[in-house]
């Protein structure tokens, strides 16, 4: 309450045209923009290929968070979320997904949702450790975490219309208990689906009024194109394309083309996430790794200030 979160810490240093956006548009439903990007799918199979051959197995999914969170390590204005009308830094960095699970019985369909957290310092190897890890532990028939318990509970139409209205007001308010925002996917720095794993186009998924995710990407199917190569002649190339939807109130614009340039840069040269960041940038000095905000002793502080 009064701008305390457990999740974020209000920003106070920022520009007075960013700050107005959430009383001009409300809800995030107001502010989505969405785009389209595409990579070099024949540059990134091979990348997966040559790490396979080292032992290293690599997903495309693990590749796109690993270049979210590395943008994140630059940008880390990318990395707000707005709760009642008021901007915050995240005080972590996670990235929630959909799995299907194991079933025993063959064409049954059912999902799961998790959210793995991660350190801006983390590389490729780091990111598919975590994220395969979580799958194999939430992938099993028999897993159960706190959000299908959640969702369970909530199948009684009553039941659901009381415990998401308190659940709603608890939220706006910075009210809503840590283990809940942990075991909700919708309190996250970027949700992500895979469609490509079902044959379908990248869409630009709706980001939720509920929770604080301020970011959408989908991972649609190749596509195939023709495209003028080095001599002028024309290529055939395949693409994998990327439907991103975000909010726009949470930076300014210039911020957002970094971001894209960025993510567009490291998917095309995945190589680049091999390596730990040199430098990674937090908004007011809030630190923080996948265990969440670092917290240090005025103490520490001037002794560090001290030997500086």
């Amino acid at each position: 309450m009064f701008g305390r979160r457990k999740d974020g810490r209000v920003l106070k240093n920022i520009d007075p045209m960013i700050a107005i956006t959430p009383y001009l548009m409300p809800m995030r439903c107001d502010a989505q923009v969405m785009l389209d990007l595409k990579a070099d799918y024949e540059k990134l199979a091979r990348y997966i290929t040559e790490k396979g051959a080292e032992g290293h197995k690599i997903t495309f999914t693990e590749l796109v968070i690993a270049a979210f969170v590395r943008v994140i390590a630059d940008l880390p204005e990318v990395n707000r979320f707005i709760a009642n009308k008021r901007i915050y830094a995240r005080t972590e960095l996670t990235v929630s997904f959909a799995l299907l699970k194991d079933t025993a019985v063959p064409g049954e369909i059912e999902e799961n949702t998790v959210k793995c957290h991660f350190s801006p310092y983390d590389t490729i190897f780091d990111v598919s450790e975590k994220v395969k890890k979580l799958i194999n532990e939430n992938r099993r028939e028999e897993a159960d975490n706190l959000t299908l318990k959640l969702t369970r509970l909530l199948l009684n139409p009553i039941l659901a219309n009381t415990i998401v209205s308190i659940a709603k007001f608890l939220d706006r308010y910075g009210l809503l208990p840590k283990f809940l925002m942990d075991a909700l996917p919708f309190h996250t720095s970027m949700f992500l689906t895979n469609m490509a794993s079902i044959g379908m186009p990248a869409v630009k998924h709706h980001i939720y009024n509920f929770g604080t995710t301020s970011l959408f990407i989908s991972i649609g199917a190749v596509e195939r194109s023709v495209q003028p190569g080095p001599d002028g002649k024309p290529v055939r190339k395949r693409m994998l394309p990327f439907g991103i939807v975000a909010d726009e109130r949470i930076c300014a614009g210039a911020v957002y083309a970094k971001m894209v340039a960025r993510f567009n840069q490291l998917m095309n040269n995945p190589e680049l996430l091999e390596a730990a960041p040199e430098k990674v940038v937090f908004e007011e000095g809030l630190e923080y790794d996948e265990n969440g905000p670092i917290r240090r002793s005025r103490k520490q502080k001037s002794q560090q200030t001290v030997s500086a």
